[in-house]
């Protein structure tokens, strides 16, 4: 890499770990940074997930306190998130080159998440009045129905990472009777296990680029501090206007690649 290709990487590393703090889909900038600096689309893929890992770690060490009391919801859609990421890293490296450049099914689910983020609080009401009239108590972990929609994301995740944490908060908003910032910080740590999962698979059966992925890591840890605290201000309403906006944003990119 030439001066300005490590400048411009590191930068892009800086704003992937803010906005995978806040929202999510940090893989959008820094995905296209590193193929223009000549990287094949899977060794950027590869060397992007292990770069994001401290930023993953960061972010959810800045949510720490709204992760109180979560322990036991955490460590169970860990695990999910565990098996998702291992399977998706599994078919980054089996499926096709051709079945990575189809972006079709990114964009579906991308789609979806943005149909969901919208309307969350339509359906979380809908689902509580249910549950009031049925006389069955929300399930605090979300039950079986969460668990697995947070695996299928998780696989989608540990093969690409764009647009996954708004998968993750789109599905627990609709299961989880909480506010947006705590479940943003049960996003933050499911990221950083799929990420970091996937990695460590990656670092035994795959090629990367380690100036690349040092340039991300530094530049994702710092970004993951500054989207803590500049996420953990915004409103629930401000919150989810930015999960669309930046939703919105990454398929415009992803429908002009």
């Amino acid at each position: 890499m030439t001066t300005w290709e490590m400048l411009a990487v590191f930068a892009a590393g800086i704003s992937a770990g803010t906005i995978n703090a806040i929202v999510g889909s940090g893989t959008l900038i820094t995905f296209p940074v590193l193929l223009a600096t000549g990287l094949p689309p899977v060794t950027a893929t590869v060397s992007n997930a292990l770069g994001l890992i401290p930023g993953s770690i960061s972010g959810a060490i800045g949510y720490r306190e709204e992760l109180t009391g979560q322990a036991r919801r955490v460590l169970k859609l860990a695990i999910g998130a565990l098996i998702g990421g291992l399977t998706g890293a599994t078919l980054l490296l089996t499926l096709p080159s051709t079945a990575f450049e189809t972006v079709v099914p990114i964009l579906v689910a991308l789609a979806l998440a943005l149909v969901l983020v919208i309307l969350q609080p339509r359906i979380s009401k809908a689902v509580q009045r249910r549950r009031e009239h049925s006389g069955i108590p929300a399930r605090p972990d979300g039950g079986p129905l969460l668990f697995a929609g947070l695996t299928l994301a998780s696989i989608y995740g540990g093969y690409f990472t764009a647009a996954q944490g708004i998968i993750y908060l789109s599905l627990m908003g609709m299961l989880l009777d909480d506010t947006m910032q705590r479940l943003n910080a049960v996003k933050n740590v499911l990221a950083a296990v799929v990420n970091s999962i996937a990695a460590l698979f990656f670092l035994f059966v795959a090629d990367f680029d380690w100036t690349a992925v040092v340039l991300i890591a530094v530049g994702s840890a710092l970004g993951g501090q500054i989207g803590a605290k500049v996420g953990r201000r915004l409103s629930p309403t401000v919150l989810r206007a930015l999960i669309v906006a930046v939703g919105t944003a990454a398929i415009v990119q992803l429908l002009l690649r």
